[in-house]
């Protein structure tokens, strides 16, 4: 029955995104906010639910190695550090090439994009097709949610669903990678995987 639950969850979450909505779901790290990576309006809506400066760009989550390589290249310094920590709480800060996303995903020719380790955020990818915005569901400035409750009591009716599957066990958020000038790996962020 729980299952059965989280599966009619899951559809109805998936179903928001295609229609260009927002959704407040569970991953490895804490609840995030997420929308389409490749719609515009949606993901302009995930900036504004959280008071976002719009010279941030948004990370996004994929359900797959191949999901992430058909938006962006892995360049070489970065493909052992995927090989052992997708899927898991490591973003990778990578080249944008393939196929097209929404501008506020992008800064500066690149996309900072993971494979998660949570079976809910990889189907909610899966069911879209596409990798999804996720970024803390919660104000800007303000502590990560752990919970729907939280999450709620900081963004309130503005998100079109909540898919909610109970406490999460706190972590530190992921951690960011990026390639240097002299083209090797550079930690921008240290987090839950410890490079």
């Amino acid at each position: 029955m729980v299952q059965e639950h989280l599966e009619s969850q899951i559809q109805e979450a998936v179903a928001v995104l295609k229609r260009g909505g927002v959704v407040v779901f569970p991953t490895e790290t804490a609840y995030a906010l997420g929308a389409d990576a490749r719609n515009a309006v949606a993901v302009g809506r995930v900036f504004a639910l959280k008071g976002r400066n719009e010279e941030k760009s948004l990370p996004l989550i994929a359900s797959s190695r191949e999901m992430v390589e058909r938006f962006a290249g892995i360049p070489r310094a970065l493909a052992a550090l995927a090989d052992v920590h997708w899927p898991g709480a490591l973003t990778l800060v990578l080249p944008v090439m393939g196929e097209p996303l929404a501008p506020g995903v992008m800064r500066g020719g690149t996309v900072a994009v993971r494979v998660s380790s949570h079976e809910v955020a990889r189907a909610l990818c899966e069911g879209l097709g596409a990798p999804i915005v996720s970024t803390s569901a919660n104000r800007a400035g303000e502590e990560a949610c752990y919970s729907i409750a939280c999450a709620r009591e900081q963004l309130g009716d503005q998100p079109d669903f909540y898919l909610d599957t109970g406490e999460l066990r706190p972590q530190s958020p992921s951690t960011i990678v990026a390639v240097d000038d002299y083209g090797y790996p550079e930690v921008l962020r240290q987090g839950e995987v410890n490079i």
